[in-house]
């Protein structure tokens, strides 16, 4: 499952309460710890208070997803470790079934994001780091996208700048290990499809470098840079799908 895609439901209770095994009130709700098996043929293994999982427990899913964490009032609330059936995982925070506050997500790829999450995606500062090359992005985020003031980190050197819609845009620098680093600009321009009005557009980034320099003291970022980049005729630059 993506880091941002719909949440899986429980069953919650109903005139079917499915079967359980357990402790009860004075008004014969379940209370205390329990066993249960739902009618959709999940099962939680918990504690519970007047009727709905309240505490910790383990949910477990027929589809084999698990949740094992904190309950209130029958939903995912507090921490809590989510097994996905792709064999990805969420360990962190919940609010009311939903990804919120500081979490770690496992990818099946066994890529890894540490940080803060809003409605189940990444959103606030976070370190997302790539399992195959060790590479990672340390910075901020917003609605599951690279967005603001972030760096790039690699073997021999790193990058710092404003990112928008997960790309590099505006001023930044490349440090490298040597003491040096180059400063410049990335910029982002778009070109139609003359053929095909109905095509996306392709989107184009190109750095333009300004100079090379010492290493320095690292300085905040013009946010608000986005000038143009038709007036300038040099650079590297590199496509994106």
């Amino acid at each position: 499952m993506s880091d941002d895609e719909e949440e899986l439901g429980e069953e919650e209770n109903g005139d079917n309460l499915g079967t359980y095994e357990g402790d009860r009130n004075e008004q014969n709700e379940r209370h205390g710890f329990g066993k249960a098996t739902l009618p959709n043929g999940d099962t939680y293994e918990g504690q519970y208070e007047n009727g709905k999982r309240h505490g910790t427990g383990t949910y477990r899913f027929t589809n084999t997803a698990r949740y094992i964490g904190e309950y209130l009032k029958n939903k995912r609330h507090g921490k809590g470790i989510f097994y996905y059936p792709d064999g990805s995982k969420y360990d962190g925070e919940w609010s009311e079934n939903i990804r919120d506050g500081n979490g770690t997500y496992t990818y099946p790829n066994l890529d890894t994001y540490e940080g803060e999450w809003r409605n189940h995606q990444r959103h606030g500062k976070g370190t997302y780091t790539y399992a195959a090359t060790k590479a990672q992005y340390v910075g901020t985020w917003r609605e599951g996208k690279r967005q603001g003031p972030g760096q790039l980190l690699f073997n021999q050197y790193r990058y710092g700048g404003k990112f928008h819609d997960n790309y590099p845009k505006g001023k930044g620098r490349f440090i490298f290990k040597n003491g040096y680093q180059q400063n410049g600009e990335y910029y982002i321009t778009s070109t139609a499809d003359e053929e095909d009005s109905e095509a996306p557009p392709q989107v184009q980034y190109r750095w333009i470098a300004r100079n090379v320099t010492a290493t320095q003291q690292e300085e905040p970022y013009d946010l608000d840079d986005d000038r143009p980049a038709t007036s300038r005729s040099q650079g590297n630059q590199f496509f994106i799908d």
